[in-house]
């Protein structure tokens, strides 16, 4: 009890302390006795005020003099802003180095989930669809119940779509546009992006059903015909109702027939690229009719 309320002892038993702690660091005098012994001599002052005070003295150890620092609040305000500055007159270059420089310095802060949300969107408008998208699906799987969430699934949606490019190459983007669009339409039916996600689905499915009747006339024109009748008659099985169903049934009667098109297959040929949206063309036509 004598040492506990002695502020004697324990000023000096702090030099001891001290002392032996720098005995420790000198070359040939550390062993593992003289730790265990320094540590039960320091563990038997009771009167320290607090055991982060009684090993203050030791080099590894945070005195706890300084307080925590926390992340700049106006400085990460100050950069959001330059960014949605440089963002909204479409310098997505400058905008996005800001919005990096929140998520490298200040990834703590609130600005941070917006940084997050329009560094996607700079890539985005930037034509880097892939990183786009990847930042996209990063920040569902971090906010999953984050506001934007709808938002964020249909630019996935369009990151895939954007990749489209003609029947004669790669489907894959109109492929995955298609599970992205419909992902959203399930989550979120009523979302605001619902109309035009599901335009972009018809859109996708057009250009795939393009993409069939392509490949069908690639075999007429090498005269591989039995090819192209199963082709057509798949994509006519599977899409009735397409815009190219009657040009596929025209070109179907022929081949069974026996009277397959020689020449002019040019004209028999489809659309290579994206059709139009359908519901582009919904609000041209609701933009021109006069209210009743």
């Amino acid at each position: 009890m004598y040492f506990r309320n002695s502020s004697l002892f324990t000023v000096r038993s702090s030099k001891v302390f001290r002392t032996m702690a720098r005995s420790l660091h000198r070359p040939g005098t550390h062993s593992i006795s003289q730790t265990v012994l320094l540590f039960l001599l320091v563990l038997a002052l009771p009167g320290c005020s607090s055991m982060q005070d009684t090993f203050s003295f030791l080099p590894f150890v945070d005195s706890g003099d300084e307080e925590m620092t926390i992340p700049d609040q106006q400085a990460a305000a100050n950069l959001l802003a330059e960014g949605m500055e440089a963002y909204n007159v479409g310098d997505y270059y400058e905008a996005l180095k800001a919005f990096n420089q929140i998520l490298d310095q200040y990834p703590f802060s609130p600005q941070a989930v917006i940084a997050e949300l329009r560094a996607a969107d700079c890539h985005y408008y930037r034509g880097e669809y892939l990183e786009a998208k990847t930042l996209y699906q990063e920040f569902e799987e971090r906010h999953p119940t984050h506001p934007a969430i709808p938002y964020v699934m249909f630019q996935i949606g369009m990151c895939d779509f954007k990749r489209v490019d003609r029947i004669d190459r790669d489907i894959t983007g109109a492929q995955d546009a298609i599970r992205d669009f419909s992902k959203l339409l399930r989550s979120y039916p009523n979302s605001p992006y619902s109309e035009e996600a599901r335009a972009h689905i018809a859109a996708a499915k057009e250009f795939l059903v393009n993409h069939e009747y392509f490949v069908a006339v690639f075999y007429v024109r090498t005269e591989k015909y039995d090819q192209a009748i199963h082709r057509l008659k798949y994509l006519l099985r599977m899409y009735p109702d397409s815009a190219i169903a009657p040009k596929a049934k025209a070109l179907l009667a022929r081949l069974e027939a026996g009277d397959p098109p020689k020449w002019g297959l040019r004209r028999w040929l489809p659309d290579l690229k994206m059709p139009d949206l359908k519901f582009w063309d919904k609000e041209k036509q609701a933009a021109t009719t006069p209210k009743q």
